[in-house]
């Protein structure tokens, strides 16, 4: 196990704060806000409950962006320009178009990292590597594209006719060669349900090499289910077409929510079977195989950097050498930042509680990749996005979503919902515990980076404060742009969410009609419920007036914003999604393209693509589920695929 950083305690002379002490593990919950608690960890971190910041603590973003404004050589790294949460289609509009053959490929991780001496793929450990090369294996027959991404192309300048060459599922099956191609799998470790795994790697994902493209952006191209690595274990390394579908729909889903993603170029189905127990009854049965090809700017995981601190003394150099080459290509802004008071931060009393980001980078980065990880997973709690699977291997560094195994959005809601069948027992990763769950990995990222000498515990522990800080600001942003308020308020928020919980009401769907709310303080009382009626399902008199006093508290914060109905709803309507991927619309999908049809997969992908918008003739994909979704294999997976 990774060696423990003690415990610093930082204080606030501020407003209600609370208060969360990193162990090892899980210990009583502390309230922090609705619906989520942050727990006790090895680390402290304090962070304001009415969306104030602490001493220690600075306002929303000014971190991460004061960083990159102190960057001397911002402008030349045009690649580091991009938030992978917005709309990046824009970036690549109007570029060259090129065919595969000409995509300028550059191999940093390859060229730049020590690598696996050996070259077959027989599972073992790999020590003192940061991958071992090895080309993709998985048999095909008659290959067949099932689907792909026009904008993925763009981000890669690839022209889209390339798509229809018939070579291209040949050749994202990893049946023939990409040009330029230097295929490896990497070496990570990590915990999985708060326990230390070790070595695990890319078991079955095989990246084929970098894209740079005319933007100088980085893309990296990885094969997900191409066959066994070093890292398989006792599993094959291939994909059915089951998950498949689900990873390649629900990553080019997310990224038109506006969340930070990897992204998905094609999905290949192989011709061949592949054969799995779903459920591990002990009754496995044969499925049609598949393969991703998977698009980011990295892969790099938290438990990359961890397998080779928990490997010793020996192995420790290698936390830096990877720091150093993340930094270089991914955060090129902290390489050289100026002398600034705006990024030198008061943890506590005299001079030795002072964190200055500017005299250490790897500070720096730290703070950064715990703001990202709270963004991101923010962004989760706002759209009821449940990932199933938060082991600290399916945590990105970049502080995208990664990995789409048993994910789940929220239909009724449930604060307790997971969608894999592995966390039932303790439910360790359902929707609630997310926050928990990012915070206690950042608490593992930092106890490997001071493990190897790369920041000190006061920096480690500004790094906690700062994942709450950053939490908190954002979920609370968030919250107040969904119901359209002028502030965020705390009591509304969470006497809504008890309401839902208690009826058991559709997420997605409420929010939406939401925007339908009339500020209008003197509508009858036996009319305010109206807006919400498909929503508000088999409720007796007493649930029906609790509704009723909430929307009339409601009105009341409304009617005093200013803001027009109208302008109001369009302002909701862009934070509220209509639809969303709901796992039935993805069974429908996968059943249909099981029996040989892929035409659903396909519009699905294109409904997906608009999330926010009306789309007239579409609006039976924003249905609730039918009672068939409630079905094992629909509503929660295991991780098996």
């Amino acid at each position: 196990m990774l060696p423990p950083i003690s415990a610093l305690r930082f204080h606030s002379s501020n407003s209600l704060a609370t208060v969360c002490c990193f162990r090892s593990s899980f210990g009583p919950k502390i309230r922090s806000g609705p619906f989520f608690s942050f727990r006790n960890r090895r680390f402290s971190a304090v962070f304001s409950m009415d969306g104030s910041s602490s001493a220690a603590s600075a306002s929303v973003d000014s971190i991460s962006v004061a960083l990159k404004n102190q960057s001397l050589n911002n402008k030349k790294h045009a690649q580091d320009g991009i938030d992978n949460g917005k709309d990046i289609d824009n970036y690549s509009q109007g570029s060259v178009k090129k065919k595969l053959e000409e995509l300028m490929c550059d191999q940093s991780f390859v060229n730049e990292l020590p690598g696996d001496p050996r070259t077959d793929n027989i599972p073992r450990e790999v020590r003192r590597s940061f991958y071992s090369r090895v080309s993709p294996s998985a048999e095909v027959d008659n290959p067949q594209l099932v689907a792909w991404s026009d904008s993925v192309a763009m981000l890669l300048d690839l022209d889209p006719a390339e798509f229809e060459r018939p070579d291209f599922p040949l050749i994202f099956s990893g049946a023939s060669p990409l040009f330029g191609a230097v295929p490896y799998a990497q070496c990570y470790g990590g915990h999985q349900f708060g326990m230390w795994a070790g070595q695990l790697g890319d078991g079955r994902a095989i990246t084929l090499g970098e894209v740079v493209n005319s933007k100088s952006q980085r893309w990296e191209l990885q094969l997900k289910g191409a066959g066994r690595t070093p890292y398989s274990r006792f599993a094959d390394g291939l994909a059915v077409l089951r998950s498949s579908i689900r990873e390649f729909l629900c990553s080019e889903a997310m990224h038109s929510l506006g969340i930070p993603t990897t992204r998905a170029l094609s999905l290949v189905a192989t011709g061949k079977s592949v054969s799995r127990d779903m459920f591990y009854d002990g009754n496995p049965k044969d499925e049609p195989g598949a393969i991703v090809c998977r698009v980011a700017q990295s892969f790099l995981r938290f438990g990359s950097y961890q397998i080779h601190a928990s490997r010793g003394k020996e192995a420790l150099s290698l936390v830096r050498v990877l720091a150093d080459y993340t930094i270089k290509y991914h955060f090129p802004h902290l390489e050289n930042i100026s002398r600034s008071d705006t990024l030198s931060f008061n943890t506590g009393e005299g001079d030795d509680s002072v964190v200055d980001l500017t005299s250490n980078k790897y500070a720096a980065w730290a703070v950064e990749v715990a703001e990202r990880t709270a963004s991101l997973v923010a962004k989760w709690q706002g759209v009821g996005f449940t990932h199933g699977v938060l082991n600290t291997d399916n945590m990105s560094v970049l502080g995208l979503t990664i990995d789409y195994g048993p994910f789940g959005f929220l239909d009724a809601f449930d604060p307790k919902f997971t969608p894999n069948t592995t966390d039932l027992p303790g439910r360790r990763y359902c929707f609630a515990n997310q926050p928990d769950i990012g915070l206690w990995n950042i608490a593992q990222f930092a106890t490997t980076l001071s493990a190897a000498e790369l920041i000190n515990e006061k920096e480690a522990n500004f790094a906690m404060e700062r994942y709450g800080t950053k939490f908190m600001d954002d979920y609370q942003a968030i919250m107040t742009k969904k119901l359209g308020l002028p502030k965020y308020n705390k009591q509304l928020i969470n006497e809504l969410l008890k309401n839902m919980a208690v009826d058991k009401v559709d997420y997605t769907n409420f929010f939406r009609l939401l925007s339908n709310i009339k500020a209008e303080p003197t509508a009858k009382e036996d009319e305010l419920l109206i807006p919400l009626k498909a929503v508000l399902l088999d409720i007796g008199k007493e649930r029906k007036d609790a509704w009723t006093n909430w929307v009339k508290l409601y009105i009341q914060q409304l009617s005093a914003s200013g803001v027009t109905d109208d302008e109001r709803k369009a302002s909701m309507n862009s934070v509220n999604p209509k639809y969303i991927l709901r796992n039935y619309l993805c069974q429908s999908a996968i059943d249909a393209a099981e029996a040989g049809d892929f035409g659903e997969v396909r519009r699905l992908l294109k409904v997906m693509s608009r999330p926010y918008d009306d789309q007239p003739g579409m609006e039976k994909y924003a249905r609730l589920p039918p009672a068939w979704a409630y079905r094992p294999g629909v509503c929660m997976l295991s991780c098996s695929s």
